[in-house]
């Protein structure tokens, strides 16, 4: 650890604020210059968490701090080769920017757009669910943000699916976009967002994305993630979702991209029989870290939640899982499930996984577990004695273990992009192991 380090990194993004602090969208605003200011106060205060700090024990963000962002970065206008649309309906962002002229929201029965066209009206919303003084990167995120998506369904709007896309573009010097995004679902609306982040091969970059997730009454937010970021990038997300009264959160985050990634999700049921279900796989191999981070907040009644991670790992890579649920007094009859999978296809590989219960309430019913081993080899010698390759076999386990935690998904369109994300990951691999 080397905290001279942690200290640079955190002074060079202070620098920056300090230098674009009258150019950053909103800066007229009182109300929204006061939240950055606050923020930048945090983040001087705590500067990048080191593994001293406990939600930060098995991930250590030594090379983002070193990694030197203190440039401003240059908006690109240039046209784009994007992957094919997943949804009709596609919101875009290059370098943390939204970019018109390739998104497709015409016709929507609902407002999406840019946040940075509308922050006039977003005081005492933006902000409203994010905690900088507790969670670091969303104070860096508060304090440097430019654009993000802002998407709002009114009461009992169906509104299909929409992909948010994040792409990033290849520079010579490691550049750093930190869009905040705000979505809330009026009363029984309904959506499926595809979210996904990539980038050209050989990118350098630091991709801090902050959500804050509003559902009301009987909404349904169906919230897919596809993290494919570049091999050399860093993606330290944060998602904050408040859900209310008979309302669900569906979560499912595929990791196969970047090489040091956090995906931290705050989830608070705050009203009677609301339900989140946080699913996801991390695909890793080579150096790669990816940590997984929950805190789910039972606040009301009858509430249920279920959380289920599968992590491969291949090489000297690292996976994190930490998932903590908090069962509040007045959270009687809550149903909370957590279990955490790893399957090690290397000695080098590493897993990590804390699993927490803290509960305060009496009647509940509430479990957790982790299992972290290696391919069966009874399931591998059955698989031989059919005739099949042992090469083949293991693959064969492997793809089984992933398409596992993909099965859940029942939505058709992130269920078919979670599909082909995951089987294009495992096919390089085996290209890999090939040659």
């Amino acid at each position: 650890m080397n905290l001279v380090t942690h200290a640079k990194g955190a002074a060079g993004f202070l620098h920056r604020f300090e230098g674009l602090r009258e150019r950053l969208p909103g800066a007229r605003l009182p109300w929204l210059a006061a939240l950055r200011d606050e923020a930048a106060e945090a983040f001087r205060a705590q500067g990048f968490p080191t593994r001293r700090v406990e939600a930060w024990k098995y991930t250590d963000l030594q090379p983002v701090a070193a990694a030197g962002f203190d440039e401003p970065l240059t908006p690109v206008d240039d046209a784009l080769d994007l992957p094919p649309a997943r949804a009709g309906a596609r919101a875009v962002f290059v370098d943390g920017r939204f970019r018109a002229d390739l998104s497709s929201l015409d016709g929507l029965p609902f407002a999406a757009g840019a946040l940075a066209q509308r922050l006039d009206a977003l005081a005492g919303r933006l902000g409203a669910l994010a905690r900088p003084a507790e969670e670091p990167m969303a104070a860096l995120n508060t304090m440097l943000f430019e654009d993000g998506l802002l998407l709002e369904l009114p009461e009992g709007a169906d509104g299909g699916v929409l992909e948010l896309l994040s792409l990033a573009t290849a520079s010579e010097r490691p550049a750093a976009f930190h869009p905040r995004h705000l979505i809330r679902l009026g009363r029984g609306a309904r959506l499926t967002l595809i979210e996904a982040a990539t980038a050209p091969e050989g990118a350098r970059y630091l991709h801090n994305p902050v959500f804050e997730i509003e559902l009301a009454e009987g909404a349904r937010l169906t919230h897919g993630r596809l993290q494919e970021e570049a091999a050399r990038a860093f993606q330290l997300a944060t998602v904050y979702a408040r859900v209310a009264a008979g309302a669900t959160y569906d979560n499912f985050t595929l990791n196969a991209g970047g090489r040091l990634v956090r995906n931290e999700i705050h989830v608070a049921l705050v009203g009677p029989r609301a339900a989140c279900h946080m699913n996801g796989a991390q695909l890793l191999a080579g150096e790669q870290h990816a940590d997984t981070t929950t805190a789910l907040e039972h606040a009301a009644p009858s509430c249920t939640s279920r959380q289920t991670y599968n992590t491969v790992l291949m090489g000297r890579s690292r996976g994190v899982f930490q998932g903590r649920i908090l069962v509040r007094q007045a959270a009687q009859k809550t149903d909370g499930y957590q279990m955490n999978r790893a399957l090690l296809l290397s000695p080098e590989a590493e897993m990590d996984s804390k699993p927490q219960l803290e509960i305060y309430a009496d009647d509940v019913k509430c479990s957790h577990g982790a299992t972290v081993g290696e391919l069966d080899p009874e399931q591998v010698f059955y698989l031989r004695s059919r005739g099949i390759p042992e090469g083949r076999a293991r693959a064969m386990l492997v793809e089984a273990f992933l398409h596992e935690a993909v099965e859940g998904v029942t939505d058709e369109p992130l269920r078919r992009a979670l599909d082909a994300a995951v089987a294009g990951w495992w096919a390089r691999q085996e290209e890999g192991l090939a040659a």
